[in-house]
Parts: C-alpha cells; sequence; structure tokens
C-alpha cells in the first residue's frame, strides 16, 4: 500500500532518454498517447516519433531531450491516475534539474503547455551557449563532495577557468562542470584525493556552472512571462533542498537553477525527515531510484515507464 504521506513521486532530468521511451504507456493508455499528442500540436513537430522511434542523435539534441522527458514524465502520471482512478496526493514532488519542471506541473504550479514550451527554450537556450567547445562535464566517484570542492578551487586557481560542482548525486558521485581545462585539471586533482574513478561526460555544454550564466539570464524572460501558481503538492527545490511554497520562489529557483548546483542527495534527505518512505519516479527509466537507495537503502523504490509498472505498483492509500 502506497501511503500518500509517506510518499514522494520524483521525475528524472537530461540524460535518462532513451529511443522507445514511454512508447508502451503510449500503447497502452489513451491518456498517454493524447499527451504526447498534445505536445506535438503545441511545439509544432512531432516530438512523440523522436520519443518513439529515434533517431537518437536527433532525441538527444539537449532543444529534443529535455521536452521529451517532460512529456514523458506526465505521460506517465497520468496513465497511473487513470489506472487507480483516485486524487492520490504524495507528500513531496521532486525532480532531477529538468525533472523539476515536471515535477512543477505534476503539483500543479504550472500548466502542462506553458510548462513544455519553458522547457523546450530551457533546451534550446542550453544547446546554443556559445561555449565554443569548450564545456564539459565529468563524473567523480569515490570523494565526497568537501572533497571535490577543493580539487575544483584548486583548478580554477591554477587554470583561470570555473569548474564547480554541478550535481551532489549521491554518496560517492559527484558531477564536476565547466570550463574544460579547468575540468581536467579538476578530474586529475581528484584522482590524487583517491577518487575511485573520474569520468568525462559525452557533452559540450557546462549545465549548473557559471558559463551558463548568459543562457541563465535570456532564459529569466520566459520564466517572467510564465504564469506560476502556488503548488498543491509541496516540491523540493535543487538548488536549496527545502520546499518551493510560492510563485516568487519557484521562479527564483528555476533562474537559479541553470548555474546552480543540483543537491539531490539533501533534497532527498529533506523528504526522508518529513517522514517520506516510499518513492516512485514517474519517466524514463529509473536513475532516480538508484541513486536514492545509494542515499538510503531503508526505503522502498518504484519506476513507472511501462505498463507493467503501472499494474505491479501497490494501492494506494489516501489519508
Amino acid at each position: 500500500m502506497l501511503h500518500a504521506k509517506q510518499t514522494a513521486f520524483v521525475f528524472p532530468g537530461q540524460g535518462a532518454q532513451f529511443v522507445g521511451m514511454a512508447s508502451a504507456l503510449a500503447a497502452r493508455y489513451h491518456v498517454a498517447r493524447q499527451t504526447f499528442e498534445e505536445a506535438d500540436n503545441i511545439l509544432g513537430f512531432e516530438l512523440s516519433r523522436l520519443a518513439f522511434e529515434g533517431p537518437e542523435e536527433q532525441l538527444t539534441d539537449t532543444a529534443n531531450a529535455q521536452p521529451a522527458l517532460y512529456v514523458a514524465g506526465i505521460a506517465a502520471l497520468r496513465a497511473l491516475y487513470e489506472s487507480w482512478q483516485t486524487d492520490f496526493k504524495p507528500a513531496f514532488m521532486a525532480g532531477h534539474s529538468l525533472g523539476e519542471f515536471t515535477a512543477l506541473t505534476a503539483a500543479g504550479a504550472i500548466s502542462f503547455p506553458d510548462g513544455l514550451k519553458l522547457v523546450r527554450r530551457r533546451g534550446e537556450l542550453m544547446r546554443d551557449a556559445d561555449l565554443g567547445g569548450k564545456g564539459g562535464m565529468a563524473a567523480i566517484l569515490g570523494l565526497t563532495v568537501p572533497q571535490v570542492e577543493v580539487a575544483c578551487s584548486q583548478a580554477q586557481e591554477a587554470v583561470g577557468e570555473p569548474v564547480v560542482v554541478a550535481n551532489d548525486n549521491c554518496p560517492g558521485q559527484v558531477v564536476i562542470s565547466g570550463h574544460i581545462d579547468a575540468l581536467q585539471v579538476a578530474m586529475k586533482q581528484a584522482e590524487a584525493s583517491g577518487a575511485r574513478k573520474t569520468i568525462r561526460l559525452a557533452v559540450s555544454t557546462a549545465p549548473h556552472s557559471p558559463l551558463m550564466a548568459s543562457a541563465a539570464e535570456d532564459f529569466k524572460q520566459a520564466l517572467n512571462a510564465a504564469p506560476f501558481h502556488p503548488p498543491r503538492i509541496p516540491i523540493v527545490g535543487n538548488t536549496t533542498a527545502t520546499p518551493l511554497s510560492d510563485e516568487a520562489s519557484i521562479r527564483a529557483e528555476l533562474s537559479e537553477q541553470l548555474i546552480g548546483r543540483v543537491r539531490w542527495t539533501e533534497s532527498v534527505r529533506t523528504m526522508l525527515q518529513a517522514g517520506v518512505t516510499t518513492f516512485v519516479e514517474l519517466g524514463s527509466g529509473g536513475v532516480l531510484t538508484g541513486l536514492i537507495k545509494r542515499i538510503e537503502r531503508n526505503t522502498e523504490r518504484f519506476v513507472v515507464d511501462m505498463p507493467t509498472d503501472v499494474e505491479k505498483l501497490p494501492p494506494a492509500a489516501m489519508e
């Protein structure tokens, strides 16, 4: 049994996309297919075809991957509610980076069409940020956040270019982002400090770093024009790891998020401390459930991205 006061819904970010995502849900649940059709009409192109059939190169384009993940998350949520036939309200919503927009829509803080337009614009601005091929990201395994912060600080001082902690994903998994020259030095510093492994990620942008400042400034215009509402369900924000309670805090969070750190470990612990024991990841794959297991093994974790996932979920108890 899923108990509302002990359950959180979470939504994945960019990197979780894959060709075929949400296609089985769309085939099984009319509301999921309808969600993609609505997105196609709003965007003016067949996002559904990219998600269901690819090609992979086009789907992984930041400007396509972000709306595809957003739509997949809402499609999964709607399929779940169609199956349950109940107005289940979890204690919290949260999303990793791009997934925060999905969480905001799921919590009623922004409409599906307005949220979709925002994530498409966000993806375009991130893709088109003129870094001249000088941006990058790397995963650092086996060090604490303070240890990685020291490595980044040393690299910045040595190179004179920015590199920062971008994602605190879970204990032992930290992602850094910034100028590639500083990134490479930070990776070497981390290895010298005992990192189990450092992995350069296959991206040419530097999200959640100062190099996204121009994109963040342009994105503010889209945020200021978007109609937000107080969320019906508390949303734990990425950059503060605390609940977003009103329109002003939501706008500030989404503006800061492009250059600020994703505090996922702290966000999950905020929900745990509030009594959450069950996490349901909606959308593409099970990236977040894996991270949550590393943060706290003594939790129940479910993924909803296939019809069988919906059918296997425990019944929902309203409280």
